[in-house]
């Protein structure tokens, strides 16, 4: 496995997503932003915060296997957030937590969330783009 996930002595140990990814591989793929819809382009989860994550989640695993990876070279994501608050947080972990159940991944991976006020599509509550590294 190209990328070595750690949470160093002297940083908090979080749950919920890893301090440092350590790549180490010799290819890099850069995902774009992935948003709720499915292969067709057809909307997933309308309103439903929880639902788009899950389906974010599935695309990037998606294009992640199409270069011959899997979720475990993903080395770093970022979450953009429509309308971000605090109290978001529980429907975005419940959303990865899906996904991992249904992809069969550990979707504990460094993470950056930002709060943004719109994205380009304007039913979309998120868009969660990745950095894998393979070998």
């Amino acid at each position: 496995m190209p990328v070595e996930l750690i949470n160093p002595d002297g940083l908090p140990a979080p749950e919920n997503f890893a301090q440092i990814g350590l790549a180490t591989g010799s290819r890099t793929a850069y995902i774009s932003g992935q948003v709720a819809r499915d292969a067709a382009g057809n909307p997933v989860g309308a309103g439903d915060l929880a639902a788009q994550v899950e389906q974010a989640l599935t695309n990037i695993n998606i294009a992640v296997e199409a270069v011959g990876g899997t979720f475990a070279d993903v080395a770093k994501l970022t979450a953009f957030v429509v309308d971000w608050t605090p109290d978001k947080l529980d429907l975005v972990i419940a959303g990865a937590v899906r996904a991992a159940e249904k992809l069969g991944i550990d979707p504990v991976k460094p993470v950056t969330l930002v709060g943004v006020a719109a994205l380009t599509e304007p039913d979309m509550l998120v868009e969660i783009e990745a950095v894998a590294v393979l070998v």
